[in-house]
C-alpha cells in the first residue's frame, strides 16, 4: 500500500523541482501528467525510504547503497547528453522541452546490484573511477564526469564552452 500524497504537497514539490531545474539550466519534461506521476513517485519514495530515489528504479532502501539514484541521479547528465532525456524521463533536453516531444526510451546505465556490491568493497582507485575534469571557459566552473553538462549550472553557457581541464 502506498501512502496518499496530497495535491498541495505534489504541487509544491513539482514547482520546487521546476524552479531548481530552470535555475540550474535543466528542463523538466513538459508532459505535466507524466511529470506529476514521477514527482508523486519521488514523494512516495521519500516517505518510504527517507530520500527521493528515482521512481523508475528499484531501491534497496539503504541510502548509502542508493546514493547514485537519489534524484537527480548520477546518470542524468550522461543520459541527457546521449539520449536527450534521463532514464525516467523527468529531465529532458532543450529540444524535447521546447518542441514538447515525448521523452525517448533510455537504456539503464546503473550497474546490477552484484556489480555495485563488488565496486563498493574496492577502493575508488582500484575501480578506475577517474573522470576527466571539465572547465567552463566562461566562469571557471569545474566538474568531473564523462561529458560536460549541456549547460553550465553557474553561468548557463552551452557545453561547447567547456574544455577538458584534467584528464
Amino acid at each position: 500500500m502506498t501512502p496518499e500524497i496530497s495535491e498541495s504537497s505534489l504541487d509544491k514539490r513539482h514547482n520546487e523541482l521546476m524552479q531548481e531545474a530552470k535555475k540550474s539550466g535543466y528542463n523538466l519534461n513538459p508532459d505535466a501528467v507524466f511529470t506529476r506521476g514521477l514527482v508523486e513517485g519521488l514523494l512516495i519514495n521519500a516517505d518510504r525510504y527517507g530520500y527521493e530515489s528515482c521512481p523508475c528504479r528499484l531501491s534497496l532502501g539503504d541510502k548509502e547503497s542508493d546514493l547514485d539514484i537519489i534524484c537527480p541521479c548520477d546518470y542524468r547528465d550522461d543520459d541527457l547528453s546521449e539520449y536527450g532525456a534521463c532514464f525516467c524521463g523527468l529531465y529532458v533536453s532543450d529540444t524535447i522541452a521546447s518542441k514538447n516531444l515525448p521523452a525517448p526510451a533510455v537504456p539503464e546505465r546503473r550497474p546490477p546490484v552484484s556489480e555495485r556490491m563488488k565496486q563498493s568493497s574496492s577502493s575508488a582507485q582500484a575501480r578506475g573511477l577517474t573522470f576527466p575534469v571539465y572547465r567552463c571557459k566562461v566562469c571557471g566552473y569545474l566538474c568531473a564526469r564523462n561529458n560536460p553538462p549541456e549547460k553550465c549550472p553557474i553561468c548557463k553557457a552551452g557545453k561547447e564552452r567547456f574544455e577538458i581541464f584534467l584528464q
